[in-house]
């Protein structure tokens, strides 16, 4: 049967948004929507207010990758046919709906999704960064690890991000995040060519007709994205061109409501388009690139990125990183993104712990309540998995991980061992990391990571994909060329190259290496008794800079180890913990009594008795859920943000 084609409108797009965030939530458990329409699901989305001066509170800085945003009650979990679609933003999930539903694929649903998304949420991602994408192939049923992480310049140095030179020990300017120095070469095109040439089946040129009409129509900026900028505004001003698209000539910030354009966007869409990702790897986009990030204006210290730099950029496919959890397979990305083996780490702890008799209580719309004992094993059993992510994971093109295999660290005799070091009456504060022997690899400070996006989707083939994508820091490097913003990926290193004791640090700074990242794109399979993968059940993942693997390892408990539905498991409480004494309740959650610091809430309360200092900040998550279900589909996109799941009608 031949699909008709549509050239999605921008201006009918937004014009949906404004209705869809706006409206109560629906009446009934489950929502089916209408084909590629958004649908009024959950309270209004309430952009939290900007902190004094447009700079972000210490407490938020220390969790969040951008600001919180408030949280949608009573969300309902999706239910679709033969393919879905979740993004971050609804005019996003909306477009990239209409590519499956014309018989695209995953992969070509992806493209038009991540060209979408850093328009309407370019704080968040875009083409100026990186991402990590999982692609389950229905036909083969094989999992493919694309990396299309940022790399440093040839000629950044160890100490690239302390100061300007070793001849000139100031430090870059305002900051080594807002300097050009943060900037590393972009790898998400490259890698979605690379995906699209190998899975994809509607035309390139094709993919990009809906962001090329939302660039030149207009959207309107939302209430997450304006609360953003004005978060923001005062870094946005150091650079001209972010200055002119995001803030009014009086330098205040443009307010929800406000009609964007971009043609500077849509002239560089279209080059791209018809041209490849050569075009934004070569000739005058990439002359822009290096011209925007070495010229130093705003006294900002200048990026040392070439043009060679961009030219030489290459995607890498990888290993996907595969363990079992109570009989599901779960797979992950490998080195250099940490998400995979951290939350495979943590789950392999956890297995030797019987989370199933400590469901939530209450379990309600939002997920319900978390016990204490659950939080407390779990947060517990991350601090273990963080602790080896601390001080092995790296760029294995770089640094070899212990026993130059991924299998290491997610071995699951390694990881009973570990769980034996879990006391259920009392927090260990901060978790050593496990000995394998001398190891030419110290511990440093670990380096802040910060705004991310994330995409889910299953088609009508069965391929699914699960990619997360970044520009790192909201807003990235605050650097605005030809329309898009420049990540600012490079502060994912460590700063200093040393351990205290002299040692290198496994994720410092070298010539062409990728940083560490959290992101989890997470793919689950049932698995056969003799260990075969057997069919996918769930894909998901989530933005949240390193707390990241705390929100997915939240979501697939919720879902194989306490029989949440999709929306259920990522509406519920965040919760967890790094590797530090402070474990985290999102305070945004109608269940958690946040006042005084959570002082009144039973949770935190025995949390601390345990041992925890608890922090009730408000979580930045944006996950999202899918999950087949019977002959069809069944999802969840975060509460925390504006997200949709979309598909066909049932």
């Amino acid at each position: 049967m031949t699909r008709a084609r549509h050239i999605w409108s921008g201006a009918a797009a937004a014009t949906m948004l404004t209705v869809g965030l706006l409206t109560g939530c629906t009446s009934t458990d489950e929502t089916t929507t209408a084909e590629c329409t958004s649908a009024p699901n959950g309270t209004p989305v309430v952009a939290a207010p900007p902190t004094a001066a447009g700079t972000a509170t210490t407490q938020n800085l220390s969790t969040n990758p951008e600001i919180a945003s408030g949280y949608r009650s009573g969300m309902t979990a999706v239910r679709t046919g033969s393919y879905a679609v979740s993004t971050a933003n609804p005019l996003a999930t909306e477009a990239a709906c209409r590519v499956l539903r014309d018989g695209g694929t995953a992969a070509d649903a992806l493209v038009t999704a991540q060209l979408v998304l850093g328009l309407v949420e370019p704080q968040a991602s875009g083409i100026g960064g990186g991402a990590f994408l999982l692609y389950y192939d229905g036909a083969t049923k094989t999992v493919e690890a694309y990396d299309g992480r940022e790399v440093a310049p040839a000629a950044a140095t160890e100490n690239y991000l302390r100061w300007i030179s070793d001849t000139d020990r100031t430090e870059p300017q305002p900051n080594a995040r807002a300097s050009g120095r943060s900037i590393g070469v972009p790898g998400v095109l490259r890698m979605l060519e690379l995906a699209h040439r190998e899975h994809g089946k509607t035309g390139w040129r094709e993919l990009f007709d809906p962001a090329v009409a939302m660039a030149d129509e207009g959207f309107t900026i939302s209430p997450r994205l304006a609360g953003q900028i004005a978060e923001s505004a005062r870094d946005l001003a150091r650079d001209e061109a972010a200055k002119q698209y995001f803030l009014n000539p009086d330098g205040s910030p443009k307010p929800a409501g406000t009609k964007l354009t971009n043609p500077a966007m849509s002239k560089t869409l279209s080059a791209i388009a018809s041209e490849g990702a050569d075009a934004f790897y070569t000739g005058a986009i990439a002359e822009d690139i290096v011209e925007a990030a070495t010229a130093g204006s705003g006294g900002r210290t200048p990026s040392l990125l070439t043009a060679q730099d961009l030219a030489n950029y290459q995607p890498k496919k990888r290993a996907a990183l595969c363990g079992g959890y109570r009989g599901h397979e779960i797979c992950g990305m490998p080195a250099p993104s940490s998400g995979g083996s951290t939350v495979a780490a943590t789950l392999g702890i956890l297995e030797n712990f019987d989370l199933a008799a400590l469901k939530p209580d209450s379990v309600d719309r939002n997920g319900g309540k978390p016990r204490a004992e659950a939080v407390h094993l779990i947060s517990e059993a991350e601090r273990l998995a963080y602790a080896d992510r601390n001080k092995y994971v790296a760029d294995t093109d770089f640094v070899p991980l212990p026993g130059n295999s991924a299998q290491t660290l997610i071995d699951e005799n390694y990881l009973k061992q570990r769980a034996s070091l879990i006391d259920p009456g009392r927090s260990m504060g901060t978790a050593k990391p496990g000995d394998f022997g001398p190891v030419p690899v110290g511990v440093g400070p670990q380096p802040p990571e910060h705004g991310t996006s994330h995409i889910s989707v299953v088609d009508e083939y069965g391929n699914a994909a699960a990619m997360t994508t970044t520009v790192e820091s909201a807003f990235g490097s605050f650097h605005l060329v030809d329309g898009f913003v420049l990540n600012n990926q490079l502060t994912d290193f460590a700063a200093d190259p040393m351990d205290p004791d002299g040692t290198p640090v496994a994720n410092r700074v070298q010539p062409g290496k990728r940083p560490r990242s959290s992101m989890a794109p997470t793919l689950v399979f049932d698995r056969a008794p003799d260990g075969a993968r057997g069919e996918l059940t769930h894909v998901t993942g989530s933005p949240g800079g390193s707390v990241i693997i705390q929100f997915v390892v939240k979501t697939l408990v919720g879902m194989l180890d306490w029989g949440l539905d999709p929306q259920q498991a990522v509406s519920a409480v965040s919760f967890g913990a790094g590797n530090t004494p402070t474990t985290g309740v999102g305070g945004e959650h109608p269940a958690i009594d946040a006042r005084d610091n959570g002082d009144h809430d039973p949770l935190v309360l025995r949390l601390r008795e345990l041992g925890h200092q608890v922090s009730v900040a408000p979580q930045s998550s944006g996950l999202s859920a899918l999950r087949r279900d019977g002959t069809g589909l069944i999802g969840g996109a975060d509460p925390r943000r504006e997200g949709a799941v979309l598909g066909d009608t049932r």
